[in-house]
């Protein structure tokens, strides 16, 4: 049973068909540099909570929201991520408090993205008797995909900041734009 919810767990976070996932971690990545990894790791962390906990009051039937508002919401928190990386290189102040927002904005939509999720979660939880041990593993699963896409991101960056030399500002308004209208073209088909 573990390995079932482990394994969808990571099938949700790196399925090519449920891109937006991709591309809010990737953005949240693009603020910071390879050698930041440690805070990466925090901040799909810190995610990763906010997605277990809407998961889990789903599943407790403690709280239920309208899949189509949901599912309008999820881009809008990729473009918020972007704008907010845009804002944050573009005045060049990249201190502790404004990254420290960014873990705090990380968690919030989590619990947004855990949402979109809750009730195919509910569905496929059928007749177990705890939603515990299922839960547990599928976030474990979220959290080895997220890590997955963070290794990548940081692979990317590290050979075109570090190798290629491109300016760090342009790497993040780059990824932040892109998943910016990546996010607006979700946003118009929803």
């Amino acid at each position: 049973m573990f390995n079932d919810y482990f394994k969808l767990g990571i099938d949700h976070i790196l399925d090519p068909n449920g891109y937006d996932h991709i591309l809010f971690v990737t953005t949240l990545c693009a603020l910071y540099r390879p050698e930041q990894w440690r805070k990466l790791v925090i901040l799909v962390t810190a995610f990763t909570l906010g997605h277990s906990l809407t998961l889990a009051l789903s599943g407790l039937d403690m709280v239920s929201v309208n899949p189509v508002l949901i599912e309008r919401l999820i881009p809008i928190t990729i473009i918020l991520t972007g704008i907010f990386n845009i804002y944050v290189i573009s005045k060049n102040n990249e201190n502790d408090r404004k990254v420290m927002f960014n873990y705090i904005i990380s968690l919030g939509f989590g619990l947004i993205h855990g949402l979109g999720f809750s009730n195919y979660f509910k569905a496929i939880l059928g007749n177990e008797e705890s939603i515990v041990k299922p839960l547990f593993a599928f976030n474990i699963g979220v959290e080895v995909g997220q890590i997955v896409i963070v290794a990548l991101v940081i692979v990317l960056a590290y050979l075109l900041l570090n190798v290629f030399r491109l300016q760090k500002k342009y790497w993040t308004i780059t990824i932040s734009l892109l998943a910016i209208l990546v996010a607006g073209y979700l946003l118009a088909q929803r």
